[in-house]
């Protein structure tokens, strides 16, 4: 049974909870109980001291005859006795009456008062010893009482400590429920769990409501999921995208060199090369943006730094060579963090993108709204329609034969950027632009 608590948490908890109610508790038992009785014969003695000193002061006024029934000014404290100096009992109450001196103890004339207890043949007795005066014959005033039960036996004692296991035991039980309660989520998260395999990572777990610790490993474990049924997609993406996307060039290629030979003397070599180098071309260029594309998707590429968008967009307008001007408006200041490798890809992206589709110009804008960092590409092509715009970032979407890829694009170019722009927290849309299309991407500005 201990085996099994100490592996459980819930079960660890209590027996935490448990042993720390037991170590507050049972001390401070202790102390109420010694404290308790203190108090109690700290009464008891105030009592018997009251009333010692009272007779004792009748008697120094000669207000008390020896021989007669000494009155009870406390009628708990009863038992009285005033005792010469030599051990006999002068007067005495009615309860103390044919009763031995209730103690041998003398006091002093420097110690004149004190408390002690002494038991009888019949019952112990809490009492005070008062000297009447100073003189060497000076009777002794005894006053007393029976002894209280709270003092006499261990009943305080046992009520106490029964109370304190009491309290322990429902401190137990309540820590048992409340944590059982608690974790009842994570109970469920485990079920829920057990059951995702990698055939269908799309369930998640039940995600309590809060802000609190079981809450907050609900939706990270949702979020990883997430992650991974995003990476399995990818997965099958790439494999899907590499099956359909290759065939058709190699398909070509294949065809070609089968017909150079079956028929070596019509073919023409310097032809036959060219092409099959413009269908490996092809090949390695949807290759390599595929790889790219599984490559961002698995975060192999995270070494981060500051980049300067305007920066980024004069570096890259540099070395190209479009047949379509390019217009520029760079915003100075405009940092973003970021993988620089994949950040020029997407702007390489959308002006391969423009340049393809443009008509008389392409323009390009760097600036910064609200803390978001915002470049957008423009040309004077078609316009794209609003039902296309979501679409068009998919892997080789085809729209309208004016749109469609042409021998310069692999149909991934989008679909890059896009997992880009989500790799850096944040977004590229199309916006709307009269007479042509508009591509803006937005990142959070450092």
């Amino acid at each position: 049974m201990s085996a099994l608590w100490a592996r459980s948490l819930r079960g660890r908890v209590t027996l935490i909870a448990t042993a720390v109610a037991a170590l507050v508790l049972i001390p401070i038992g202790i102390v109420g109980v010694i404290v308790g009785r203190a108090l109690v014969e700290g009464s008891v003695y105030q009592s018997t001291r009251d009333t010692a000193e009272r007779i004792a002061y009748e008697m120094r006024g000669g207000a008390l005859p020896m021989g007669a029934a000494i009155p009870v000014p406390n009628p708990s404290v009863d038992l009285i006795q005033v005792v010469g100096p030599n051990g006999q009992v002068l007067a005495s109450s009615d309860a103390a009456r044919n009763l031995p001196p209730l103690s041998d103890v003398l006091p002093t004339p420097e110690h004149r008062v004190i408390s002690t207890t002494n038991c009888l043949p019949t019952e112990c007795v809490h009492l005070t010893a008062v000297r009447v005066t100073m003189f060497a014959d000076s009777p002794v005033v005894y006053a007393g009482r029976r002894t209280p039960e709270v003092l006499e036996g261990r009943t305080v004692e046992v009520i106490v400590f029964a109370e304190i296991a009491v309290l322990i035991g429902l401190t137990a039980w309540a820590t048992w429920l409340v944590t059982g309660k608690a974790l009842r989520p994570v109970a469920t998260m485990r079920t829920e769990l057990d059951a995702v395999h990698a055939g269908d990572l799309s369930s998640r777990v039940t995600e309590p409501p809060g802000e609190d610790e079981v809450a907050e490993l609900a939706r990270s474990i949702n979020g990883t999921l997430a992650r991974l049924e995003r990476s399995a997609q990818q997965q099958r993406q790439f494999a899907s995208d590499a099956s359909h996307e290759l065939r058709t060039p190699i398909a070509g290629l294949r065809a070609q060199l089968e017909s150079a030979q079956l028929y070596p003397d019509d073919t023409d070599v310097e032809t036959l090369v060219r092409s099959a180098l413009r269908d490996t071309d092809r090949l390695e260029a949807i290759i390599t943006d595929l790889l790219l594309l599984a490559r961002i998707g698995s975060r192999v590429d995270a070494a981060k730094e500051r980049v300067d968008l305007a920066e980024l967009v004069r570096q890259e307008l540099s070395v190209r060579s479009d047949k379509v001007p390019v217009r520029s408006e760079l915003a100075e200041g405009v940092v973003v963090d970021g993988v620089r490798l994949q950040l020029a890809r997407v702007l390489t992206n959308l002006l391969d993108n423009a340049q393809r589709h443009a008509e008389t110009y392409v323009d390009v804008t760097v600036g910064k709204e609200d803390g978001t960092a915002v470049l957008s590409v423009e040309n004077d092509g078609v316009e794209i329609a609003p039902e296309d715009r979501e679409r068009i970032f998919e892997r080789f979407t085809r729209l309208d034969a004016s749109r469609s890829r042409d021998a310069g694009g692999t149909g991934l170019g989008l679909a890059i950027a896009r997992d880009v722009a989500m790799a850096h927290r944040g977004q590229i849309t199309v916006e709307d632009c009269p007479g042509g299309a508009r591509f803006v991407l937005r990142l959070p500005a450092v």
